[in-house]
Order: structure tokens, then sequence, then C-alpha cells
């Protein structure tokens, strides 16, 4: 019989999608943001938040759960979680039809397992079931891998704003991407023409 070294078996994941708040959830999420950004991870905060800085965040979120406006996707390994995103709506009646996609985050023991791709993938298949027409996130610059990786999932660079971002004496681009949905049938797109509510003519040649 041929022997040899039997390869480690990646963990099972599964995905949760948390409606309303519970100590548990907010230790969990706590305990991955706090991670993450203790190696530097550009999650929006620049030191490890406190217990209560992150239920800052992650309250407002699920009230917004609550109301049909967000989304929150989190990534366990074994019993474990170790990964979260979220959508959220864009507020007020003319936006509503287009949220953002953020705080995609893995822990750092749970990195190489594709929870990254996972969570955002699941993220645009509820959008997309939503209701939203078009999903926005942004990105630093430097963060090469996680833009390549939305890219591959059907993101387009719309554009950026060069040195946009600081962290201490360091300035980063602010890379924005979007993934366009199908559109209802009844929609009618004007893009920029000088037509619809609030146009105005496009100015004439110099005389």
């Amino acid at each position: 019989m041929a022997s040899g070294r039997l390869e480690p078996m990646a963990p099972e994941t599964a995905l949760t999608w948390p409606t309303g708040p519970t100590d548990q959830l907010s230790t969990d999420v706590h305990r991955i943001i706090h991670a993450v950004t203790a190696l530097g991870g550009a999650v929006g905060w620049l030191e490890p938040p406190s217990r209560e800085e992150s239920d800052s965040w992650l309250l407002p979120l699920l009230d917004e759960v609550a109301r049909g406006d967000a989304a929150l996707c989190v990534a366990s390994t074994g019993a474990t979680p170790t990964a979260f995103g979220c959508w959220r709506r864009d507020p007020g009646p003319i936006f509503a039809h287009r949220a953002q996609v953020s705080k995609v985050m893995a822990h750092p023991d749970a990195r190489g397992l594709g929870l990254g791709e996972l969570v955002v993938s699941s993220l645009v298949r509820h959008a997309r079931t939503s209701g939203i027409e078009t999903l926005r996130l942004s990105a630093r610059g430097n963060n090469h891998l996680a833009i390549e990786l939305y890219q591959r999932l059907g993101f387009r660079e719309w554009g950026r704003l060069p040195n946009a971002i600081e962290v201490g004496n360091l300035r980063f681009d602010d890379v924005h991407l979007y993934l366009q949905f199908d559109r209802p049938a009844t929609v009618t797109l004007v893009g920029s023409s000088p037509e619809g509510p609030g146009s105005s003519a496009a100015p004439g040649p110099a005389q």
C-alpha cells in the first residue's frame, strides 16, 4: 500500500444572515474587526476599535436590515464566525434602487479560504433579489487583491479620487467600482440627455 502525507481538509463553511442584534453577534463582529484592524486592514478604523465602537457601526446596520434596506452576511468556518460583509441601500427615494457593499473582511486566522469571495458573491446575489439595480463598492488603491477579486465578480471601475484616503501621513487612491443588474422593462434610460425633470440645455458653441 502506498503511503503519503494527507492534506488537511478545509473546514466546512456556512453562511448566516442576521436580522437582529444579539450579544454573541456583537462579540463575533468585534473580534473579527479588532483582529483585521490590528494588522492594518483597510476596513474603516485606524486603530482596533472598542466593543462600543464596533457596536456603534453594527446596531444601526441591523436597524436597516430590519427595514429591508441592508443585509449582513456572516461566514463561519466550523462553528466559528470568521468573515462578514454587508450591503446598504442608499438613503432617499430617488436613490433606493442602488446600494453599496462595505466592511468585507475575514479574520486573519481564516485567510486563504476564499471567504472574501464567498461573502461578496453572496451579497451580490442577495442584493440582486432585493430590488437593487446598481451595486457599488470602493477600495483603497493599494489593495490590489481586493480590486482584482471585485473585478473578477463583475464589478467595473468607474472612477478614483487620487490620494483621497488619509492614513496618518500617507495618502491612497479611493477606487470606486460598480456592478449593474437588470432594470425593470418600464425603466427609460435618459443618461445625460437634456430632458426630463431638472434638465437644462447644454451650452451652445462660443460666439
